[in-house]
């Protein structure tokens, strides 16, 4: 049988932001641990993010599980044990399954996790640590992924200030493609919407902040470019979505500012949405024509109603999952139960022929070539009637006799190799 996956972590359901911040493994000790577990001999994948830090591991040993945990704590150089969850077989396949596609996620459906856990089996096969069966529980987990993606509206309700944002910026403007946004800040927010800005089609971006290498730097990550904070009116003129996210604590952007540009706009509408508190936006500006504005109530309530929308979302979601676990499940049985039907009939031709052989050798008269072709065929078919019924049941394995593999192995005394002829 294949050993069973461990998985041992933290995540935002068991340690505050301040522990996790202090956990976030750089890169170096990423590849060393991964290494030394490759080396352990074992599979493993380290998935770290802000939100969560996970081991899964596949390797022998009945103490796979404490030599993880020992692993993890090494790596991060702190006593994780308050914090720490595992998962072990069947339970650690269902977890890595759920963080795959998002409903272990700190906001339901959000798709930047699947994309970290790819990134995270990529860096683990290119280090030699996911290469056999950890590599195939993945390649379940992101198909898994997939399905949900397409078959439940899981990630379609934006449930984040910056996804909604933009859910309400396409729908001002039916699309965004081709779109020209303003991002006033170069904050995490700041950068969380731009990003989700032009995966939504946003052509041009446009980045002021009060510090201008700041603002060089969030345009450099999203092709985009800095302007001056000064020269806010001409950046205003160009823009269609303008998104403020400062630590200012009076308006940047006053309605006497939109004003002086409306007319230079051509009456082009324009979008304001204002995710800081004290708020960025003057509230006299939604009074202007062509322009609609939003601060972080209104986005709020859409974020209400779309948390409801994905939790209708994620219980069919839940049944996807399940169903994909299944599916793995039974074709790991399937795989193993191979090998020993393959011993199994080994095993035989080998009795077979040596019980053959010294038959043959002690009769007082050789058979002629056609009366050893006559019991030649019906040993064999002696053997193929025996282990007929066997054959069918352990190819038919389904689901939930997975130790069948083990109890044929354990009746018939094969040890995954083969026995000299006439042994036993």
């Amino acid at each position: 049988m294949s050993p069973p996956l461990v998985v041992v972590g933290l995540s935002h359901h068991t340690a505050p932001v301040d522990v996790r911040e202090r956990l976030a493994l750089p890169e170096t000790s990423q590849t060393e641990l991964l290494q030394a577990m490759a080396q352990a001999p074992a599979e493993a994948l380290l998935v770290s993010t802000c939100n969560r830090v996970e081991l899964y591991v596949v390797g022998p040993g009945v103490d796979l599980h404490d030599r993880t945990r020992t692993a993890l704590a090494s790596a991060t150089g702190h006593d994780l044990a308050p914090y720490l969850y595992a998962h072990h077989g069947e339970a650690a396949v269902l977890h890595l399954f759920r963080v795959a596609a998002s409903l272990d996620s700190m906001v339901l459906g959000e798709p930047q996790i699947l994309g970290q856990v790819k990134d995270a089996f990529e860096q683990a096969q290119k280090l030699g640590a996911a290469r056999g069966e950890l590599a195939r529980i993945c390649s379940a987990a992101f198909g898994s992924a997939k399905r949900v993606r397409t078959e439940t509206d899981l990630g379609r309700a934006a449930t984040s200030m910056a996804s909604a944002a933009v859910e309400m910026a396409r729908h001002i403007f039916d699309g965004l493609e081709g779109k020209t946004v303003l991002l006033v800040g170069a904050g995490e927010m700041a950068e969380l919407a731009g990003r989700h800005l032009v995966s939504a089609g946003a052509s041009k971006v446009l980045v002021a902040n009060r510090t201008f290498e700041r603002a060089e730097a969030l345009a450099a990550t999203l092709n985009g470019q800095a302007v001056p904070f000064d020269r806010m009116e001409e950046s205003l003129v160009l823009a269609d979505v303008v998104v403020c996210s400062t630590a200012s604590p009076t308006p940047v952007i006053t309605r006497d500012k939109v004003a002086a540009v409306l007319k230079r706009r051509k009456h082009r509408p324009l979008f304001l949405v204002d995710l800081a508190v004290p708020r960025d936006v003057d509230p006299e500006v939604h009074k202007l024509d062509g322009v609609y504005a939003y601060d972080v109530d209104d986005i709020q309530r859409v974020i209400d109603e779309n948390q409801a929308a994905r939790a209708a979302a994620a219980a069919k979601a839940e049944v996807v999952v399940a169903e994909e676990v299944a599916r793995y499940i039974r074709q790991r049985a399937v795989r193993e139960q191979v090998p020993v039907l393959a011993q199994l009939r080994a095993r035989a031709e080998q009795i077979r022929r040596a019980e053959l052989e010294r038959a043959l050798a002690n009769l007082p008269v050789p058979l002629t070539p056609d009366q050893a072709k006559v019991v030649e065929a019906m040993t064999a078919a002696i053997v193929n009637k025996m282990l007929h019924q066997p054959t069918a049941k352990l190819r038919a394995v389904q689901s939930g006799e997975t130790e069948l593999a083990e109890a044929v192995a354990e009746l018939f005394g094969l040890d995954g190799s083969t026995r000299k002829a006439g042994e036993g």
